[in-house]
């Protein structure tokens, strides 16, 4: 394991979450474009805490999720700055809790604080372990040339290219058909 499950999960949240907008998703469209397909995100996702289900509470979110895949693509350096900025913003106060069903785990808001301010601090949380690592190389975006998708590479030998299997093989049968052809 090269992170905590808590970090490999939130890294693996903000992965979906970005990948919602039009420039990451499969369909080419906006996939977080109601409170309902939010909330099934966060189901989908056990995201714990307050949610007001509201168009305003969307909007942050979707605001979150663009300052996330930012963050995403920055060098280990920026990206500590950046993370430093977000915990000091955020006022960010570190603790473990236990809920649900998951074990010990490191929260750093209160769990009603809002959900766009709760998804950024547990990213930047999760990100801490990621930089202290010198593990950055891992949060990639797929090699496809069509895809836009976020994912965390937790292969041993850190040598996944895709965000899935399905961009693997598409990208398989364009090189051997540019083989075949030539």
């Amino acid at each position: 394991m090269i992170f905590t499950h808590d970090t490999e999960a939130a890294l693996g949240f903000v992965a979906a979450l970005v990948d919602t907008s039009p420039e990451a998703s499969d369909s080419g469209t906006e996939e977080l474009s109601t409170p309902a397909q939010l909330n099934a995100l966060l189901d989908a996702w056990k995201y714990s805490g307050r949610r007001d289900g509201d168009d305003r509470e969307l909007d942050e979110v979707r605001g979150a999720r663009a300052r996330l895949r930012a963050m995403w693509l920055l060098d280990r350096d920026d990206a500590a700055e950046a993370v430093n900025d977000l915990l000091a913003q955020a006022r960010a106060l570190p603790r473990l809790v236990r809920h649900d069903d998951l074990d010990w785990h490191i929260h750093a808001t209160e769990p009603d604080a809002p959900l766009a301010r709760r998804i950024l601090v547990e990213a930047a949380m999760a990100l801490v372990d990621v930089i202290r690592a010198d593990e950055m190389h891992r949060l990639r975006v797929c090699d496809a040339d069509d895809c836009e998708s976020l994912y965390v590479d937790v292969s041993k030998n850190a040598s996944r290219r895709f965000c899935s299997t399905r961009c693997g093989n598409r990208m398989a049968v364009r090189a051997y058909r540019a083989r075949a052809g030539a």
